[in-house]
Protein backbone atom coordinates (compact mmCIF):
# COMPACT_ATOMS: atom_id res chain seq x y z
CA UNK A 1 0.00 0.00 0.00
CA UNK A 2 1.55 3.40 -1.35
CA UNK A 3 0.10 5.41 2.33
CA UNK A 4 2.00 8.96 2.67
CA UNK A 5 4.15 7.70 5.41
CA UNK A 6 6.22 5.21 3.29
CA UNK A 7 6.75 7.81 0.53
CA UNK A 8 8.36 9.97 2.81
CA UNK A 9 10.66 7.62 4.05
CA UNK A 10 10.73 6.57 -0.02
CA UNK A 11 11.67 10.30 -0.87
CA UNK A 12 14.39 11.16 2.50
CA UNK A 13 16.27 7.76 2.33
CA UNK A 14 18.93 9.18 0.42
CA UNK A 15 19.38 12.28 2.89
CA UNK A 16 18.57 10.26 5.95
CA UNK A 17 21.30 7.62 4.71
CA UNK A 18 24.35 11.07 3.79
CA UNK A 19 23.17 11.63 7.90
CA UNK A 20 24.52 8.49 9.19
CA UNK A 21 27.18 8.69 7.23
CA UNK A 22 28.82 10.96 9.63
CA UNK A 23 32.26 9.72 10.57
CA UNK A 24 31.09 9.99 14.53
CA UNK A 25 28.35 7.20 14.15
CA UNK A 26 30.95 4.38 12.33
CA UNK A 27 32.89 5.66 15.05
CA UNK A 28 30.91 5.25 18.19
CA UNK A 29 29.43 1.85 16.64
CA UNK A 30 33.45 0.76 17.02
CA UNK A 31 33.51 1.77 20.50
CA UNK A 32 35.85 4.68 19.72
CA UNK A 33 34.09 7.63 21.71
CA UNK A 34 34.91 10.01 24.71
CA UNK A 35 33.29 11.73 27.61
CA UNK A 36 34.16 14.66 25.34
CA UNK A 37 32.20 13.76 22.07
CA UNK A 38 29.13 12.62 24.61
CA UNK A 39 28.95 15.72 26.30
CA UNK A 40 29.23 17.73 22.96
CA UNK A 41 26.38 15.16 21.49
CA UNK A 42 24.07 16.61 24.54
CA UNK A 43 24.43 20.11 24.51
CA UNK A 44 23.63 20.19 20.86
CA UNK A 45 20.56 17.96 21.70
CA UNK A 46 19.85 20.42 24.21
CA UNK A 47 19.93 23.07 22.10
CA UNK A 48 16.96 21.75 19.69
CA UNK A 49 14.96 19.75 22.63
CA UNK A 50 14.64 22.66 24.56
CA UNK A 51 12.47 24.17 20.99
CA UNK A 52 10.21 21.08 20.88
CA UNK A 53 7.37 22.15 22.74
CA UNK A 54 7.42 25.71 21.95
CA UNK A 55 7.10 24.90 18.18
CA UNK A 56 4.68 22.35 18.80
CA UNK A 57 3.16 25.50 20.34
CA UNK A 58 3.66 27.13 17.30
CA UNK A 59 2.70 24.85 14.77
CA UNK A 60 -0.53 24.07 16.35
CA UNK A 61 -1.34 27.90 17.07
CA UNK A 62 -0.87 28.58 12.95
CA UNK A 63 -3.19 25.52 11.67
CA UNK A 64 -6.08 26.15 9.66
CA UNK A 65 -9.90 24.55 11.32
CA UNK A 66 -9.46 21.75 8.64
CA UNK A 67 -6.70 20.47 10.48
CA UNK A 68 -8.34 20.17 14.26
CA UNK A 69 -7.51 16.68 14.50
CA UNK A 70 -3.65 17.86 13.80
CA UNK A 71 -3.62 19.91 17.03
CA UNK A 72 -5.41 17.54 18.78
CA UNK A 73 -2.72 15.45 17.97
CA UNK A 74 -0.01 17.79 18.60
CA UNK A 75 -1.64 18.06 22.36
CA UNK A 76 -0.28 14.45 22.82
CA UNK A 77 2.70 15.44 21.79
CA UNK A 78 3.74 18.57 24.13
CA UNK A 79 2.25 16.89 26.79
CA UNK A 80 4.84 13.58 26.32
CA UNK A 81 7.70 16.18 25.19
CA UNK A 82 7.38 18.64 27.79
CA UNK A 83 10.95 19.31 30.01
CA UNK A 84 12.77 17.01 28.63
CA UNK A 85 15.67 19.37 27.82
CA UNK A 86 15.78 18.91 31.59
CA UNK A 87 16.62 15.26 31.11
CA UNK A 88 19.50 15.89 29.21
CA UNK A 89 20.94 18.96 31.86
CA UNK A 90 21.09 16.11 34.13
CA UNK A 91 22.54 14.03 31.34
CA UNK A 92 25.40 16.80 31.34
CA UNK A 93 25.88 16.82 35.07
CA UNK A 94 25.92 13.47 35.69
CA UNK A 95 29.19 13.30 33.12
CA UNK A 96 30.91 15.77 35.54
CA UNK A 97 30.25 18.58 33.07
CA UNK A 98 28.94 22.01 33.63
CA UNK A 99 25.30 21.82 32.44
CA UNK A 100 24.41 25.81 33.55
CA UNK A 101 27.15 26.19 31.07
CA UNK A 102 25.05 24.48 28.33
CA UNK A 103 22.09 26.16 29.75
CA UNK A 104 22.84 29.30 29.91
CA UNK A 105 24.61 28.82 26.38
CA UNK A 106 27.78 30.02 26.99
CA UNK A 107 31.25 28.69 26.16
CA UNK A 108 31.77 25.04 25.06
CA UNK A 109 27.86 24.97 26.13
CA UNK A 110 26.78 27.18 22.99
CA UNK A 111 24.76 25.96 20.51
CA UNK A 112 26.21 25.26 16.99
CA UNK A 113 25.73 26.62 14.08
CA UNK A 114 23.87 24.00 12.25
CA UNK A 115 21.07 23.38 15.27
CA UNK A 116 21.01 27.39 15.05
CA UNK A 117 19.57 27.04 11.55
CA UNK A 118 17.61 23.87 12.19
CA UNK A 119 15.90 25.68 14.79
CA UNK A 120 15.39 28.61 12.66
CA UNK A 121 13.90 27.26 9.53
CA UNK A 122 11.59 25.33 11.24
CA UNK A 123 10.19 28.36 13.15
CA UNK A 124 10.40 30.44 9.89
CA UNK A 125 8.32 27.93 8.08
CA UNK A 126 5.99 27.46 10.85
CA UNK A 127 5.45 30.91 10.90
CA UNK A 128 5.86 31.80 7.30
CA UNK A 129 5.07 28.69 4.95
CA UNK A 130 3.45 25.84 6.20
CA UNK A 131 3.01 24.40 9.68
CA UNK A 132 3.23 20.70 8.84
CA UNK A 133 6.68 21.95 7.92
CA UNK A 134 7.21 20.62 11.86
CA UNK A 135 6.78 16.91 10.59
CA UNK A 136 9.66 17.12 8.99
CA UNK A 137 11.71 17.26 11.91
CA UNK A 138 9.71 14.73 13.90
CA UNK A 139 10.17 12.65 11.07
CA UNK A 140 14.13 13.07 11.74
CA UNK A 141 14.56 13.15 15.45
CA UNK A 142 12.43 10.23 16.16
CA UNK A 143 12.97 7.83 13.29
CA UNK A 144 17.03 8.15 14.22
CA UNK A 145 16.09 7.50 17.40
CA UNK A 146 14.32 4.17 17.00
CA UNK A 147 16.61 3.41 13.94
CA UNK A 148 20.02 3.60 15.56
CA UNK A 149 19.17 5.62 19.02
CA UNK A 150 19.33 2.26 21.22
CA UNK A 151 22.56 0.74 20.41
CA UNK A 152 24.13 3.80 20.40
CA UNK A 153 23.55 4.36 23.78
CA UNK A 154 24.36 1.32 24.79
CA UNK A 155 27.40 0.97 23.18
CA UNK A 156 28.48 4.57 24.51
CA UNK A 157 27.57 3.64 28.45
CA UNK A 158 29.30 0.26 28.13
CA UNK A 159 32.38 2.03 26.31
CA UNK A 160 32.64 5.49 29.06
CA UNK A 161 31.36 3.29 31.91
CA UNK A 162 28.79 5.76 32.90
CA UNK A 163 26.18 5.43 35.06
CA UNK A 164 22.61 5.53 34.40
CA UNK A 165 21.59 9.09 35.59
CA UNK A 166 24.13 10.01 32.56
CA UNK A 167 21.69 8.24 29.42
CA UNK A 168 18.60 9.45 30.30
CA UNK A 169 17.81 10.88 27.16
CA UNK A 170 19.52 8.01 24.48
CA UNK A 171 17.91 5.37 26.61
CA UNK A 172 14.49 6.81 27.22
CA UNK A 173 14.28 7.92 23.37
CA UNK A 174 14.83 4.91 21.90
CA UNK A 175 12.13 3.70 23.71
CA UNK A 176 9.73 6.34 24.02
CA UNK A 177 9.88 6.60 19.97
CA UNK A 178 9.28 3.33 19.24
CA UNK A 179 5.49 4.28 20.17
CA UNK A 180 6.00 7.96 19.00
CA UNK A 181 6.62 6.07 15.28
CA UNK A 182 4.04 4.48 15.68
CA UNK A 183 1.91 7.08 16.35
CA UNK A 184 3.21 9.43 14.11
CA UNK A 185 2.98 7.05 10.97
CA UNK A 186 -0.87 7.27 11.56
CA UNK A 187 -1.09 10.58 11.55
CA UNK A 188 0.66 11.41 8.48
CA UNK A 189 -1.29 8.57 6.82
CA UNK A 190 -4.11 10.83 6.74
CA UNK A 191 -2.79 13.89 5.26
CA UNK A 192 -3.56 13.43 2.04
CA UNK A 193 -3.25 16.64 -0.11
CA UNK A 194 0.23 16.78 -2.18
CA UNK A 195 1.00 20.18 -1.31
CA UNK A 196 1.20 19.67 2.44
CA UNK A 197 2.83 15.93 2.34
CA UNK A 198 5.81 17.70 -0.29
CA UNK A 199 6.49 20.51 2.70
CA UNK A 200 6.97 17.67 5.06
CA UNK A 201 8.82 15.74 2.67
CA UNK A 202 11.23 18.94 2.19
CA UNK A 203 11.64 19.69 5.60
CA UNK A 204 12.69 16.00 6.46
CA UNK A 205 15.16 16.32 3.67
CA UNK A 206 16.27 20.06 5.17
CA UNK A 207 16.88 18.68 8.66
CA UNK A 208 18.23 15.61 7.86
CA UNK A 209 21.35 17.48 6.26
CA UNK A 210 21.32 19.91 9.06
CA UNK A 211 21.55 17.30 11.25
CA UNK A 212 23.83 15.31 9.74
CA UNK A 213 25.83 18.96 9.21
CA UNK A 214 25.66 18.69 13.67
CA UNK A 215 27.12 15.41 13.65
CA UNK A 216 30.22 16.41 11.32
CA UNK A 217 30.82 19.03 13.90
CA UNK A 218 31.29 16.41 16.86
CA UNK A 219 35.01 15.64 18.09
CA UNK A 220 35.60 12.68 16.87
CA UNK A 221 38.11 10.09 18.36
CA UNK A 222 39.12 7.88 15.08
CA UNK A 223 40.37 4.15 15.31
CA UNK A 224 43.97 5.90 14.40
CA UNK A 225 43.74 8.17 17.47
CA UNK A 226 42.47 5.30 19.45
CA UNK A 227 45.26 3.28 18.98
Amino acid sequence: MNTFFSQLQHHTAKAQQAMLNAPVIAEVQRGNIDKEMYVAFLTQAYHHVKHTVPLLMACGGRLSAEYEWVREALAEYIEEEKGHQEWILNDIKACGADAEQVRNNIGQGCVGQAIELMVAYLYHNIDRQNPLALFGMVWVLEGTSVGIGGQMAQIIQTRLELPAEAMTYLVSHSVLDQSHLQFFEQLMNKITDPRDQQVIIDSANMVFDLYGQMLRALPVQTTQQAA
